[in-house]
């Protein structure tokens, strides 16, 4: 491993105090200015790999699930709710849709797949918008409500499944949010009645 040896600010101060003339101080300046544009760039450009893209493939509210055969020892679930799916790189989500997601046992990884599936059915029915699967990944296909379950999609097991904080300006969120609270505003809203 190389190592490269910057002149450190002191050094430049160092070498332009005991220069004579203007110009020599002009330019002892103008080096100090050159590093730290220099430093201040190159800590930028770190920072905005860091924020690149949100990694969560699928931003879910999760009204039900169904476990196929049975919950003792699934082999496929339908997760029904209202969901915002990543799409391309960044931060691009696909507007949130109510459906649902219809997944087989991740093969690679069976044990962690019906631990998330575990969670899933936990956070069922309470509004709590989850996260899971990743951006990088597949992430299956989002179905009608009126759509026979069949060809389920592999589950994609990746980071875990994560409670979300929500969010007023991150728009997955905030679109999950309004489906969560219409449906909400219909349940307790009064029928009217039918003449």
């Amino acid at each position: 491993m190389k190592t490269i040896h910057l002149p450190l600010l002191h050094d430049i101060a160092r070498s332009a105090a005991g220069a004579t003339g203007i110009g020599t101080r002009l330019a002892a300046r103008g080096n100090s200015l050159t590093l730290l544009t220099l430093l201040v760039a190159l800590l930028s450009s770190g920072a905005g790999r860091a924020l690149a893209s949100d990694p969560v493939g699928i931003y879910a509210l999760v009204d039900k699930v169904v476990f196929e055969p049975n919950a003792t020892k699934p082999e496929r679930i339908q997760i029904w709710g209202a969901f915002a799916i990543a799409e391309g790189y960044g931060y691009t989500y696909k507007k949130a849709e109510r459906g649902y997601l219809y997944y087989k046992v991740n093969p690679d990884k069976p044990k962690a797949c019906r631990n998330e599936w575990a969670d899933l059915k936990a956070v069922a029915g309470t509004g709590q918008i989850v996260a899971f699967g990743s951006r990088y990944g597949e992430k299956g296909t989002l179905r009608k409500t009126d759509a026979k379950p069949e060809t389920p999609d592999v589950y994609p097991v990746a980071m875990g499944l994560t409670k979300v904080k929500e969010e007023k300006d991150y728009e997955p969120l905030t679109q999950l949010a309004k489906l969560r609270d219409s449906k909400a505003k219909n349940k307790t809203a009064p029928t009217q009645p039918k003449n």
